[in-house]
């Protein structure tokens, strides 16, 4: 068996990204044995339906106008998503799915789709205009446009030389 993909595979962006404020956890999905004491996944009081949801996967990408950042939510509402930008720089994404109502009746056989809360956050460029951020939700799929300032380019003035 081999530890590489468990140990590597959960992080989906660059470890070195300057603008990711996302918290990772090293061990995340580390195999610590099957006694679930203190010492295994619910590390730091994160509970593993929590830890399931936290890592939404976020696509960011720059156009000439704007910093474009989709989410895929499914099966959240609107309602149950916010986006703030915190300090004037930083984005956060943040929301609850909840947990679908367990009926003692019911037999459940596999349960793979996660629940609880998520919540990422990014620096924005310098050139991002964060007053003028608009978000919209299709199809469970949160677009956030951050649009970007005109590049001024530096004003260059001919001397003359004398002589």
């Amino acid at each position: 068996m081999s530890l590489i993909p468990a140990f590597f595979g959960r992080r989906s962006t660059n470890v070195c990204d300057p603008f990711s404020l996302d918290v990772w956890d090293p061990f995340q999905g580390f195999p610590f044995g099957n006694n679930h004491n203190s010492h295994s996944l619910s590390r730091r009081g994160w509970d593993s339906e929590t830890s399931a949801f936290a890592g939404t996967r976020v696509d960011w990408k720059e156009t000439p106008e704007a910093h474009v950042f989709t989410a895929d939510l499914p099966g959240v509402k609107k309602e149950e998503v916010k986006v703030e930008v915190e300090e004037g720089r930083i984005l956060q994404i943040s929301g609850q799915r909840n947990k679908e109502k367990e009926e003692k009746r019911d037999r459940w056989h596999r349960v793979e789709r996660s629940s609880g809360g998520f919540l990422r956050r990014f620096r924005l460029p310098e050139n991002a205009k964060a007053d003028l951020v608009q978000a919209s939700m299709e199809n469970g799929v949160l677009t956030v446009t951050v649009p970007k300032e005109e590049v001024k380019k530096p004003e260059v003035k001919s001397i003359e030389i004398s002589g």
